[in-house]
């Protein structure tokens, strides 16, 4: 009895600080939609993207970040982009007349910036299949907090307007208009 209580304990610590925490399901921003009308009638697809940096998925010891079911960080921010354009109409998987590449070359999150405060950096590089690049940048400050948990759930919370926010740079970006551009 005494072995079978041990075995029993020792399983449960095992299993302390293995959380994970995951963002929303991305959501379109209603504001992008009238940014993305007004811009030329065409079909695009976005390709999978590339993570060129080394994500740290550690939360405070506590858990790690974990994408939605069924995808990568990288095909969230893939997604993200996706979806903005097929709300809009111009997502064609099968006939594009532009294709999109991304690079995610920052990807990182800090729930512990201060004491009580956290941030997500994220840094995409995106090519067209019409030979034009641009780069855009987000850096997302949110309320974390002091004990892990908590701290962690809110930087898994905070990553969906973060990436709002990157996908909105891009689309209003003068330099996504020469993207998309046949």
């Amino acid at each position: 009895m005494k072995t079978l209580k041990t075995i029993v304990v020792l399983a449960s610590l095992t299993l302390v600080g293995c959380q994970s925490y995951s963002p929303q399901r991305y959501t379109p921003m209603p504001d992008n939609l009238p940014a993305l009308k007004a811009l030329p009638a065409v079909t695009i697809r976005v390709e999978p993207f590339v993570m060129a940096t080394k994500f740290d998925a550690t939360c405070r010891g506590v858990g790690d970040m974990t994408p939605p079911v069924n995808m990568t960080m990288q095909g969230y921010l893939q997604t993200a982009l996706a979806d903005e354009l097929k709300v809009a109409g111009m997502y064609d998987a099968t006939n594009p007349k532009i294709r999109l590449t991304g690079t995610i070359d920052q990807f990182n999150f800090s729930s512990s910036k201060g004491l009580t405060n956290g941030e997500w950096n994220i840094g995409l590089s995106l090519a067209s299949s019409n030979g034009k690049s641009m780069h855009a940048s987000e850096s997302y400050q949110f309320e974390s907090a002091f004990e892990g948990g908590t701290a962690c759930r809110r930087t898994a919370e905070a990553l969906l307007p973060a990436v709002q926010n990157l996908v909105s740079k891009v689309i209003h970006s003068n330099d996504f208009n020469a993207l998309i551009k046949e």
